[in-house]
């Protein structure tokens, strides 16, 4: 509440505490509960009206297959262990592509970024080679490697590398120069300077970028797995796609939401763990 008390002089701005200052722990607890039950109510009311829709016939079910269906049939193909494999080539790549592309990617990102000469020799060309479509190069993985695990590998790394080296060499570029400045008074070696000046400032936006390559990463290898892989989720949803399997279609795109989703949750948890000092990314937790 807010009052203004009149005065011959001036006029005195007098504000009330709210509820957020009075009870911030009750106000944090409500503000957590109504963000998971929106997080919670919006899909599950798309999915009873899609269910709805198929029950109705609003939509034909042998395209658009009810919720339950596909619930029902992916449940009956992994206790039959005929879902896990194509899961397992999947998240197997995603994980070897995501390591190599981030390490390669962070390492030049942070060489560009405290180097202007490296960066004014290297950024038009890596600039120029960014936004070559990344499925445009599986051609020549497929010379490069031949046929298996090492062309699905390499488009996942050369996809992720670019995110990674694009957020941490603005991260690097954006450290404020006073930061850097107090490092060399206080004679911090090289070392050091990594350590503790430019390793916490950047890395919360290295994160992000991570973050978002991981979701990337996924999508990559499954339209890599339509193209040039006999098994994987990618391969699942195109091979049932033209079987007509369209039940079968829906639980691979299932199962590819799912693992994009819990990779994502997997780095902004890594990420909240690795840079508690940082603002978080979301209003979930804070009061």
């Amino acid at each position: 509440m807010t009052t203004l008390t009149p005065d011959r002089e001036s006029r005195v701005l007098v504000r009330a505490p709210g509820p957020a200052e009075l009870h911030p722990a009750r106000t944090h607890r409500r503000r957590r509960a109504l963000e998971l039950t929106l997080a919670t109510a919006v899909p599950l009311l798309l999915v009873l009206l899609w269910q709805l829709a198929a029950n109705r016939a609003w939509i034909d079910d042998r395209v658009y297959p009810a919720p339950s269906t596909i619930l029902s049939d992916g449940w009956h193909r992994a206790a039959a262990g005929d879902l896990w494999p194509d899961v397992r080539a999947t998240t197997r790549r995603v994980l070897a592509g995501y390591a190599v592309g981030t390490a390669a990617g962070y390492a030049l990102g942070l060489l560009m970024g405290s180097l202007p000469l490296v960066r004014a020799a290297l950024e038009p060309l890596l600039d120029a080679l960014y936004v070559v479509p990344k499925l445009a190069l599986l051609p020549i993985f497929l010379n490069m490697f031949g046929l298996g695990e090492g062309p699905q590998v390499a488009l996942v790394a050369v996809t992720v590398f670019f995110f990674v080296w694009i957020s941490t060499m603005s991260a690097v570029i954006a450290v404020p120069s006073g930061h850097l400045d107090a490092g060399r008074v206080f004679g911090a070696s090289p070392w050091q300077m990594f350590r503790h000046v430019l390793l916490p400032a950047s890395l919360p936006a290295v994160l992000v970028g991570a973050r978002i390559a991981a979701g990337v990463a996924v999508l990559v290898i499954v339209a890599s797995e339509q193209i040039a892989a006999t098994d994987g989720l990618g391969h699942l949803i195109f091979d049932s796609r033209a079987l007509f399997q369209n039940d079968v279609m829906f639980v691979g795109i299932v199962c590819v939401a799912v693992l994009g989703v819990v990779f994502s949750e997997l780095i902004r948890l890594a990420g909240r763990l690795l840079t508690p000092w940082a603002p978080r990314d979301r209003g979930r937790g804070q009061s």
